[in-house]
């Protein structure tokens, strides 16, 4: 429990004054081992393109701008880490999939800053910090949104309430750390103009998704000094035909200053989601 306050209250740290993330045994000066487990301290990213999408994918048009900025925010392609290539939704979930592809910009979560939840936080083209001491938890700070998560390292629980993040719950298998994150979910989410909707956690700007039903089991291996070997199970039986598998590698942050920054982007998304609001005091100020 004391180490589970210390880890909540450093990542509130993070959160509340933006500080940079302090780089934790990064390179070769860290210990191989902490209390007998792979040492995963530092600030790790992957580089792919499985925000835009995790299924393999051409390259496309700038989905807000089509034509107008040139290649500007144009989606390059990706060859997939979905094992298998496709993910197996049921007939009746792809509505909702749909759904989601033809209002890519204004129903993604993300570009309304929201949390992005789990696995898509380890993707997403940011870095991540991992933050392992001795004892029972291990912290892991986004630079996106200064999201952040604590791994409880302890047998599977009942989370108490659905949350964008999830409640994670972490053990060692061997050398690799095992993280099962149940309970995602945001509730009703409102959409741009007003409208409520039952929230989903969107995996990829594609609009691949998942349901608070969802169970996430990430396994984190050490490879070498510099990469991790990254996977994750998601399972949900209300949206797949059986659970399914992504994989890649994630790599550490070696340049001698890597620390997190801030990325607040609660600013950024003030006109897509209280535009009409915006818009309606401007002109009661020119009224005036």
């Amino acid at each position: 429990m004391k180490r589970l306050t210390i880890l909540a209250a450093t990542a509130a740290a993070f959160v509340m004054t933006g500080a940079s993330a302090p780089v934790m045994a990064q390179g070769s000066e860290a210990a191989d081992t902490i209390d007998g487990h792979p040492n995963l301290n530092g600030i790790w990213q992957a580089v792919n393109q499985a925000n835009w999408n995790l299924e393999p994918h051409s390259a496309g048009p700038n989905p807000v701008a089509d034509g107008l900025v040139g290649a500007i925010g144009a989606i390059p392609p990706g060859l997939g880490v979905v094992e298998g290539g496709e993910i197996p939704y049921k007939p009746e979930a792809l509505e909702r999939l749909k759904k989601n592809k033809e209002n890519m910009i204004s129903h993604d979560p993300e570009a309304a800053c929201y949390l992005p939840g789990i696995p898509r936080a380890t993707y997403m083209p940011y870095p991540f910090q991992i933050i392992q001491g001795g004892g029972d938890d291990i912290l892991m700070v986004y630079e996106y949104a200064n999201a952040n998560r604590v791994i409880h390292m302890g047998p599977v629980g009942v989370p108490p309430i659905d949350t964008w993040m999830g409640t994670s719950y972490g053990e060692w298998d061997g050398d690799t750390l095992v993280v099962t994150t149940l309970a995602l979910s945001p509730g009703d989410v409102k959409l741009p103009g007003g409208e409520l909707e039952p929230g989903v956690t969107w995996l990829d700007r594609a609009g691949n998704y998942l349901t608070n039903t969802a169970s996430v089991v990430e396994k984190f291996t050490l490879n070498g000094e510099n990469h991790i070997d990254y996977e994750a199970t998601i399972d949900d039986p209300s949206v797949y035909t059986r659970p399914w598998k992504i994989k890649m590698p994630l790599y550490r942050r070696v340049e001698e200053n890597a620390q997190l920054l801030e990325f607040r982007c609660v600013p950024f998304s003030e006109h897509l989601l209280y535009g009409d609001l915006l818009e309606g005091e401007s002109g009661s100020e020119a009224a005036e």
